[in-house]
């Protein structure tokens, strides 16, 4: 074989061996692509999903939201109508006819007839019962002649009031249709704390499903520390605005649950406080309401307020207790001898910090059975029994 022939060869196959060394790389540089290429669109997919859950986190309804969806579908707005006449309206122009002379010659009267005009209101609810009863403010409802009730799925239904109390400013509506009618949930205002959301809902100046947040203030209000003597129940405070047309409506916590019942605000310069009466006691007094038409208010018939019995106290250092400043002429407690300036230390063996404890007290005992109270006045310590009587006895003795 000619050395010609043999050097073709040996280039022929070094080609070979390149080309198939080139082939080899280029299958191992494609294997190694492909789970590149998979591993980066894995990636890309992770990467989508978690912006996509991040976008949906901020895009997630509030809390105020949710609790509104929760007992949103019973707040109800309640809106009034009244006839208020007016007495001695002249009929005649004003200003004509002034003339004595010009009405003798003529023979006019001074003729006077009785004037009506429709007064409206509006205020808030809730519906509690699955039966259509409505709670609201007593004050929202008062000498009304006709009620509308604006459900918040659009209906509007007459209501007729089955039962009031100005004493705590509630009362019950009964819906004239039939139903079926959301319910609100309620929830426990005695599990409750200073600092807690509080969610106000109602109608303000006639704007309805007006929503405004806050915090619970305080859990134990006295408002007779307002000047306001005529609510005999501890008020729930908040900073979350009530303004008028609130009345009646709820106050819900973060959970949409009614922890409260809407009913009076108190205004100053650079200052707004909202209160409510707490649920447990709006539901009781509405349970009442609904199946007598009235509440029972046990009372013995003295005004009470605080005082401190740490110095010239007897026996042991009284720190606290709840003083008598007026006593009700021919109430229980004037009739077995109670003064103004008593104090009152013990009520049925059970030590007085305050005249809330005095107060819870006799509502608890009822009108039926007698109370044993023991009473300092001045550095003596005696003992009185009374029998509580209903508030409207006390109001009208005779």
């Amino acid at each position: 074989m000619s050395s010609k022939v043999i050097k073709t060869i040996l280039i022929r196959s070094s080609f070979k061996k390149k080309k198939l060394t080139l082939l080899k790389y280029l299958i191992t540089l494609f294997s190694i692509c492909i789970p590149f290429h998979e591993c980066h669109s894995q990636e890309n997919s992770i990467t989508q999903k978690i912006i996509k859950a991040d976008l949906k986190s901020y895009s997630k309804k509030s809390f105020i939201a949710d609790a509104l969806e929760t007992s949103g579908s019973a707040i109800v707005t309640i809106d009034t109508q009244r006839r208020v006449v007016n007495q001695h309206t002249n009929i005649l122009p004003p200003k004509n006819f002034l003339d004595p002379y010009f009405e003798r010659l003529f023979e006019i009267p001074n003729i006077n007839l009785p004037r009506s005009r429709v007064e409206r209101g509006q205020g808030s609810g809730i519906i509690f019962s699955s039966e259509g009863l409505v709670i609201t403010n007593a004050h929202v409802v008062a000498n009304s002649d006709k009620l509308i009730v604006g459900i918040p799925d659009g209906r509007r239904v007459l209501g007729k009031v089955i039962g009031q109390d100005y004493l705590t400013d509630l009362a019950v509506i009964k819906l004239s249709n039939p139903g079926p009618w959301p319910k609100a949930v309620i929830g426990n205002s005695d599990k409750i704390d200073v600092g807690d959301w509080a969610i106000a809902v109602g109608n303000p100046y006639g704007l309805e499903k007006t929503v405004t947040l806050g915090i619970i203030s305080n859990i134990n209000r006295n408002v007779s520390q307002l000047g306001i003597s005529n609510n005999r129940i501890n008020l729930i405070q908040t900073d979350a605005a009530i303004n008028p047309g609130n009345s009646g409506g709820p106050l819900l916590n973060s959970d949409g649950e009614v922890i409260g019942i809407n009913t009076l605000i108190h205004s100053s310069p650079g200052a707004g406080l909202g209160f409510a009466i707490p649920i447990n006691q709006a539901i009781s007094i509405a349970n009442q309401l609904t199946l007598n038409g009235k509440v029972i208010h046990p009372m013995i018939g003295v005004s009470l307020s605080y005082t401190d019995l740490k110095e010239d106290s007897l026996e042991k250092d009284y720190s606290e207790g709840a003083l008598i400043v007026y006593v009700l002429p021919g109430s229980p407690a004037e009739n077995k001898g109670l003064r103004v300036n008593d104090i009152i230390i013990e009520v049925n063996q059970k030590e007085v910090k305050n005249p809330k404890d005095v107060v819870d007290a006799i509502s608890r005992n009822g009108i039926k059975n007698s109370m044993r109270f023991k009473i300092k006045r001045n550095k003596l310590l005696f003992f009185v029994s009374i029998k509580p009587s209903d508030f409207e006895t006390l109001k009208n003795p005779y």
